[in-house]
């Protein structure tokens, strides 16, 4: 049977207990090991796909069209274990199948509880990412310990650990040792109260991993073990890293958490090999060059709601060993101060995906900027959406072209909503989502990059490019270079006339990973370099000095 392993949260939210799981899995594959990821969210929503990107951070999207939490594209660029539709539940999920079970007369004459049967349909959820194929599942638990809504998944993973045994299954309590800078000490009471939280409900950490600023004194680590409970091998310290997050593997190997694991669990096991992973920290500690990359979007203020496509930069970057700045700008503020003043200097333009007109025409400008001063571009999503719409303003001369979902009456709709869609009124779990095939054309940047015909992307849209202005468009230089076959959906726009001008419909930043970049990644960082290296003056060669 598959062995498991729950990663709870206490004291605050937001530790990085996906960062946490997926170094974990990381370790555990760099060990010969399957594994699975999963995790549960505690909120009522039955995904985060209607929640705005400032509460919640990206949505990301799964190969078989689940829209799920962010934690979900730390686990595909950590390992590579299958992430899918079974690999998230929220509450709201969970309530919503048994409600439809009990409307189905699956629990006739039976009073319908939390306890068992809101426990028994998330330990359900749980056997759904074991298997003869993986020796080990990792789920996490969302949200902190003592939270109210994390009740039932806590008393599911309590009841589960009982049923499968003490050899198959181990919890890992990731908790926070705040710094007091008055007394210059780190703070075990609140780790304590946390483990002490946890035992009431009937779980006894098996691991602590301790997220701190400063490092742990054999002190602290000896007091932790004594008062949570916990071997003294078994607390590992997760200080917070100096230069990315691509460094956290790295400290759990040198405590060697993956031994302690598969040692606890009774698994057999190889010598760990990360070699891969530690190639690409190389690269990100002493890169060959810098490139300096603009990005325009909408949702700049929280760091997490374009996650995947900050990760996918650097990913380029490391394809190139080159390090990537980002200068992020905000559309309404070029549609205030102009795209001159705030983009000037950049090597390469990206504009990304979003909902909603705010900051559009700020993209739109972007954009014309790009294009006529030659600067690699590109866009996903949305950003391809904006590309038609400038490329119908100012090349076609086509005044007014828009998107209908800003402007329903525009007197061009370049792009408009898709036929599939028109009928739908739901919003939740509705849009065009999951993987797609797409056929490139050569010749194209896109052939080029992906060095094959055929290609599979994850989409998350409602609106699409409007066939009616495709021939009049290929008269002006736009190529349109990849297509839905099924639907003949364009998926892929290019300029002829340009260095690299690239635009998708769909969201390559959810297949890249450090140890492999996107192809489109990849080849917009070498672009944006190449552009930097045409456009900036060679220092001249220090003098030389003999002595």
């Amino acid at each position: 049977m598959s062995k498991h392993v729950f990663v709870t949260g206490g004291v605050v939210s937001s530790l990085g207990k996906g960062l946490t799981c997926g170094a974990i899995g990381l370790l555990l594959e760099g060990r010969g090991l399957r594994v699975s990821l999963q995790k549960f969210d505690p909120y009522i929503n039955v995904d985060p796909g209607t929640m705005s990107p400032f509460q919640h951070g990206e949505v990301y999207v799964t190969e078989d069209g689940a829209e799920t939490d962010l934690d979900l594209g730390h686990y595909e660029r950590f390992t590579n274990a299958r992430i899918c539709r079974d690999s998230n539940y929220t509450t709201g999920r969970i309530y919503n199948n048994v409600v439809s079970k009990e409307r189905q007369g699956a629990y006739l004459g039976q009073t319908v509880q939390v306890i068992p049967h809101i426990t028994n349909e998330i330990k359900e959820a749980i056997r759904r990412i074991e298997g003869p194929d993986i020796d080990v599942a990792i789920t996490e638990i969302g949200g902190t310990v003592g939270d109210i809504e994390s009740t039932p998944f806590l008393e599911a993973i309590r009841q589960y650990c009982h049923e499968v045994g003490r050899d198959n299954a181990i919890t890992i309590h990731l908790t926070l040792l705040p710094y007091l800078k008055a007394s210059q000490e780190l703070k075990t009471k609140p780790s304590q109260h946390s483990v002490q939280v946890l035992r009431q409900i009937g779980i006894f950490p098996d691991i602590l991993v301790c997220r701190t600023e400063k490092k742990m004194t054999d002190e602290i680590k000896a007091k932790l073990a004594l008062f949570c409970n916990v071997d003294r091998d078994k607390v590992i310290e997760e200080k917070d890293v100096d230069f990315s997050i691509y460094e956290v593997p790295l400290v759990f190997a040198e405590q060697k958490l993956d031994e302690v694991i598969i040692r606890r669990l009774g698994l057999t096991a190889g010598p760990l090999s990360i070699d891969g992973w530690k190639a690409v920290l190389e690269v990100l500690q002493r890169p060959d060059d810098t490139v300096e990359i603009g990005v325009v979007g909408k949702y700049l203020e929280l760091q997490d709601a374009y996650k995947s496509v900050w990760e996918a930069l650097t990913h380029g970057g490391i394809a190139n060993r080159a390090r990537v700045r980002l200068r992020k700008v905000n559309g309404e503020d070029i549609e205030r101060d102009g795209a001159e003043r705030l983009l000037a200097g950049i090597h390469g333009l990206l504009v990304p995906g979003g909902f909603g007109v705010r900051g559009v025409e700020g993209k739109v400008e972007a954009i014309r900027f790009a294009r006529e001063r030659r600067i690699p571009f590109f866009g996903l999503c949305l950003g391809m959406q904006a590309a038609v719409i400038e490329f119908a303003r100012n090349v076609a001369g086509l005044a007014g072209a828009h998107s209908t979902e800003f402007d329903p009456k525009t007197p061009h709709p370049v792009i408009a909503m898709m036929e599939s869609q028109r009928g739908v009124s739901q919003m939740g779990g509705t849009m065009r989502l999951g993987s797609y095939p797409c056929c490139l054309t050569s010749p194209s940047r896109a052939l080029e990059a992906y060095g094959q015909a055929t290609v599979l992307e994850r989409h998350r849209h409602r609106f699409e490019f409007n066939n009616a202005y495709r021939s009049a468009f290929q008269r002006l230089g736009m190529r349109f270079t990849g297509v839905w076959p099924i639907g003949n959906l364009v998926e892929v726009i290019e300029l002829a006339d340009h260095p690299w001008f690239v635009a998708v419909q769909y969201h390559p930043e959810f297949k890249s990973k450090p140890t492999s970049a996107h192809p489109l990644f990849k080849g917009f960082i070498a672009a944006a370099l190449q552009h930097k290296r045409h456009t900036e003056p060679t220092p001249p060669p220090a003098s030389g000095c003999t002595t």
